[in-house]
């Protein structure tokens, strides 16, 4: 189900709270923030081995899935940095949970950091991504709350935001597929040229 924002909402005080204002800071560079997180496995030591991309892998691809089909049902505005949403979206994977994009791009740059051998790194990326997550997200509630208001709180209230949970009552609406395939492709070259930076350090350092 969708419904249309109604226009020039009032600012909810859940969106003006302080760890949303730090969130709305990582809102906007959100596509930059996972650069410097990512030299620290393709430049310091690590065991690099094929199980372990291959697990890597299976991390990647279920993350990526659940990033598609998020995609397909919001569509591209979830690229935007702007705090314009035209309509919320309570159905397909968001009714099993609130966040399905971060929890897909959690699951791929964990996936990276398996891939990567350095082990240490791991648990540093875990808690690095759900902090930066977990402020991200309250700020975006907090504007789903301001122009939503009562919609979006009942929503809330009944969907998880990161744990997948089957919903009580089905819910179906538009998805674009092909759309969500188009608007990925410069995710996937990002994926690519990883791959091969990891693969030119397997080379270098063995």
């Amino acid at each position: 189900m969708t419904a249309p924002a109604p226009a020039q909402p009032p600012v909810s005080a859940a969106e003006q709270s302080p760890l949303a204002r730090v969130g709305r800071v990582l809102f906007r560079y959100r596509g930059f923030v996972p650069v410097p997180f990512l030299l620290i496995p393709l430049l310091v030591p690590g065991h690099q081995t094929l199980r372990g991309w291959l697990i890597a892998a299976a991390f990647i691809v279920v993350g990526e899935i659940i990033r598609i089909v998020g995609v397909a049902a919001a569509g591209t505005v979830t690229r935007r940095r702007s705090r314009d949403v035209q309509r919320l979206v309570t159905y397909g994977i968001f009714s099993w949970m609130r966040n399905p994009l971060y929890v897909g791009n959690f699951l791929v740059w964990i996936g990276f950091a398996i891939g990567s051998g350095v082990y240490w790194f791991i648990p540093i990326a875990v808690l690095f991504f759900a902090l930066e997550y977990t402020l991200i997200v309250r700020y975006e509630e907090g504007v789903l709350e301001s122009i939503f208001g009562a919609e979006y709180l009942a929503y809330k209230a009944r969907t998880p935001r990161w744990i997948p949970r089957p919903p009580a009552e089905k819910s179906s609406g538009p998805h674009d597929v092909g759309e969500a395939l188009r608007s990925e492709v410069s995710t996937f070259a990002q994926y690519v040229a990883l791959a091969a930076a990891f693969y030119i350090k397997y080379r270098l350092t063995t």
